[in-house]
């Protein structure tokens, strides 16, 4: 009796069992589609030395292109301090061009006469010697005339080892320590002069790619400090889309995968995977439904190839795999 009811279980069983492959086998038929944003890529744009700002050249809303001016600081500090390195530098290229060439002939032959004049100047003081040395002997002499005589003669023969010494030197030229000493000043100077040509180029502030001015922050007349932040650029491109994918769907995609990027107004854009995290999270609060929120996913990120003005960052997107269908 009881053989009705459990011919109709068996057939409600089986029909179960049907449904749940047809609906398995279809969501593995159908290219896997993620939901996902535009990716927010913003820059805080700031100078990287301390001034006056002299110009801003844009307004919010200005797009900009990479190495555009955007902002001037005042240069005249700037430039003064440029032209005092310059004027070091000079400085010390002089002196090491002179060490380098050694003494001039003129020198030596001053150095040469100076003691030719030191010799001939001790000939005489030891002559002056020689006779109040005799003198003293006979007694027409007084003692200190001796002593003045001999002081003389040996001041004289003092000031030709000096002479000789200043014509070797001046032979010889400079110690290779002396030069040595002065390549390193040139350097040091050179040094100087890039460090200030570098910050007389950073009174200028350069956009650092395509992208469109979010916020002002600063006014002409400001002294900002390096650092202080003048623009907030958004960065256009290229454009990100993050996404989020389930682990059971992981292996359908890969790196270098072509993707499909739809806004909700259906406008449809090509992308490729360019970033699937190595690191599991579970989906952001602000993603899906409070149920999906607890699944453990991969962030991966989309990028777009062309995008134009229509997407926006943060807006809502789904993303679609076509290589993915039957897979």
């Amino acid at each position: 009796m009881n053989r009705p009811f459990i011919f109709v279980g068996m057939i409600l069983a089986v029909s179960a069992a049907g449904a749940w492959i047809w609906l398995h086998d279809a969501k593995r038929t159908a290219p896997l589609v993620l939901q996902g944003n535009v990716d927010v890529r913003q820059a805080d744009l700031a100078f990287k030395v301390s001034g006056r700002i002299h110009r801003l050249a844009v307004e919010e809303g200005d797009k900009v292109t990479a190495g555009q001016v955007l902002a001037e600081l005042e240069t005249a500090d700037f430039e003064a301090d440029l032209a005092q390195v310059r004027g070091q530098l000079a400085v010390a290229e002089a002196n090491l061009a002179e060490l380098l060439h050694g003494s001039r002939p003129e020198e030596i032959d001053q150095a040469r006469a100076q003691v030719n004049e030191g010799e001939s100047a001790l000939v005489n003081a030891r002559l002056t010697f020689r006779r109040q040395q005799d003198l003293l002997r006979t007694g027409n002499t007084p003692q200190s005339g001796y002593d003045q005589a001999l002081a003389q003669q040996q001041q004289a023969e003092a000031r030709l080892a000096g002479a000789k010494a200043a014509l070797a030197l001046a032979i010889q030229g400079p110690r290779t320590e002396r030069i040595e000493a002065a390549r390193g000043q040139v350097a040091q100077s050179r040094a100087a002069v890039a460090l200030a040509e570098q910050h007389l180029s950073d009174t200028r502030l350069l956009a650092p790619e395509d992208g469109v001015i979010l916020s002002r922050v600063r006014e002409p007349g400001t002294i900002a400090a390096a650092g202080d932040v003048v623009f907030t650029s958004v960065l256009t491109h290229p454009t990100w889309i993050r996404a989020y994918v389930a682990e059971p769907s992981l292996e359908r995609i890969h790196p270098g995968m072509a993707a499909a990027v739809r806004t909700d107004g259906g406008k449809t854009f090509n992308g490729r995977v360019g970033y699937i995290s190595p690191l599991a999270e579970f989906t952001p609060k602000t993603v899906q439904t409070p149920e999906q929120r607890a699944e453990l996913v991969y962030r991966l990120r989309v990028v777009v190839d062309q995008a134009d003005e229509s997407l926006r960052q943060g807006m809502p997107v789904s993303v679609s795999f076509p290589e993915t269908a039957g897979k």
